[in-house]
């Protein structure tokens, strides 16, 4: 990460006014690639460990608060050195994809929202895909409708078939499910991207295929006249699992992207921009070197 500093990250580096900071971008970019690595909650009890048991090697470390406002600063940094990586992993050459959203709580569904800074900018949104697990849980009726309505944002992520994240983005959680990926899809052209029902609409598969060349595949409702043949029911279903399987493991590893703490939206932002970035890297350590980063074991490449 130091050598692509060097070489492409300075550039990015805006001139501002006052002293030049002790401890430098790669430093806190670096930190926050390995937050996401360690089990802390938020950064006070992370910078407090790195303090105590590697101030050796960050001998300028910031205070929380700093360390803060630097990483919101560095946002852009860290997705220009992801989507090297993300160049590096081989997804330009990817032409089937996956599409998905993600619910991202950031607040009580009843806590007033009037003076948070999440205010106009986050909605109230509904979680379709969480409603099979409410359903198990009929008895607690309570906790299942905590699971189906939140406040906050989606996730919306474009993925490669091997789980890889091209492109990414947060949007209100009352966006509509078609419109809120409209963006992401324009990251790439005269692909096949493959979702789940929520993409499904004739109209709309066509508009993004006029604009952008790509074609969206999703399995039809059972209801629906015009209905896909059993060979692309079968593999669009196998690619379904991978779709499934995307946000779990990004949710599993590291921080939980649902729990990161935050009470501002630049907040929220920065640390999304370093979680992707950290799971993109340890995508790209597995890829190189067979190891797990979370463990430091060898695995076999996938």
């Amino acid at each position: 990460m130091i050598d692509w500093y060097q070489m492409e990250g300075k550039a990015l580096k805006a001139l501002s006014p006052g002293a030049k900071p002790e401890m430098s971008d790669s430093e806190v970019m670096t930190l926050a690639l390995i937050m996401d690595y360690l089990p802390f909650p938020g950064e006070t009890q992370f910078i407090g460990f790195i303090r105590a048991n590697y101030g050796q090697w960050f001998p300028d470390l910031l205070s929380q608060s700093q360390f803060n406002r630097r990483l919101r600063k560095l946002r852009h940094k860290l997705e220009m050195l992801r989507r090297r990586w993300v160049r590096q992993l081989g997804a330009a050459n990817e032409n089937s994809f996956v599409i998905d959203t993600k619910p991202i709580k950031v607040m009580g569904y009843g806590r007033s929202k009037r003076h948070s800074d999440f205010h106009g900018s986050a909605g109230y949104g509904y979680c379709a895909a969480r409603k099979m697990s409410a359903r198990h849980a009929a008895s607690q009726a309570a906790c299942a409708i905590a699971l189906l309505k939140y406040f906050g944002y989606k996730l919306v992520m474009l993925s490669t078939l091997k789980g890889v994240p091209v492109a990414y983005e947060l949007v209100s959680a009352n966006t509509d499910e078609r419109k809120s990926v409209e963006g992401i899809l324009e990251t790439v052209r005269n692909c096949d991207i493959y979702g789940d029902k929520g993409f499904i609409g004739q109209d709309w598969q066509q508009q993004i295929a006029c604009s952008t060349g790509n074609r969206i595949w999703t399995i039809h409702h059972q209801n629906q006249h015009h209905q896909n043949s059993s060979n692309l029911r079968r593999l669009i279903s196998r690619v379904r699992q991978r779709i499934e399987g995307v946000f779990p493991e990004i949710q599993n590893t590291g921080r939980n992207p649902e729990r990161l703490l935050n009470k501002t939206v630049q907040g929220l932002v920065s640390h999304m921009a370093a979680k992707i970035a950290s799971h993109t890297l340890r995508l790209l350590l597995r890829d190189r070197f067979s190891m797990n980063v979370l463990t430091f074991e060898f695995v076999t490449p996938s």
